[in-house]
C-alpha cells in the first residue's frame, strides 16, 4: 500500500449527521412498515428528509476514478446527503456482505467518506454506518 492508501471499515461511532439521517429512516420504516419495494422507501426517505430539513439530491451522479483518470459511468447513490454522506437503500431478508462491499467499493471509487447501508425489507430497519478511512504505510483494511 501506498502512503494515502485508504482502509475501509464499519464506524461504531455515532456522528450527529448520520443519526439524524437514520432518525428519518426509522421514521419511514415506522410509518410504512415491511413489504414495499425498495423505490417506495425511497420516496418516503425523500419526504422524511425534507420535512427534517436535511439536504439531499436523488441519484446525483459521482465521478469513480481509476488510476487518476474519470470513468464514463458515473456511481448514482440512492441518496447523498449534504454533498458528503452517501446512503443506499435495500429491501432484502437481510443485509449480506455483498451489500456493504457494494457500498465500501462506491464510497473509496467516488472518494466520498461516509454512507449509510439502510435495509428496510425486515420489521425493524437495519443499517450499517460505513467510513472510508485514511491509512498509512503497510496498515491492512477491514469491513
Amino acid at each position: 500500500m501506498e502512503e494515502d492508501d485508504d482502509v475501509l471499515s464499519r464506524s461504531p461511532q455515532r456522528d450527529p449527521e448520520t443519526y439524524r439521517i437514520l432518525g428519518a429512516a426509522f421514521e419511514a420504516q415506522r410509518e410504512l412498515g415491511t413489504g414495499f419495494l425498495e423505490p417506495v422507501y425511497q420516496e418516503a426517505l425523500a419526504i422524511e428528509l425534507n420535512l427534517c430539513g436535511i439536504p439531499f439530491e436523488r441519484e446525483k451522479p459521482i465521478p469513480v476514478f481509476y488510476k487518476g483518470r474519470q470513468l464514463g459511468h458515473p456511481y448514482r447513490p440512492d441518496f447523498l446527503v449534504a454533498g458528503r454522506v452517501v446512503v443506499e437503500l435495500k429491501a432484502l431478508d437481510a443485509i449480506s456482505n455483498r451489500e456493504v462491499a457494494e457500498v465500501l467499493n462506491y464510497l473509496r471509487a467516488a472518494r466520498l467518506e461516509k454512507a449509510l447501508l439502510l435495509n428496510f425489507g425486515t420489521t425493524q430497519l437495519q443499517f450499517r454506518r460505513l467510513v472510508r478511512q485514511q491509512v498509512t504505510k503497510n496498515q491492512d483494511f477491514s469491513a
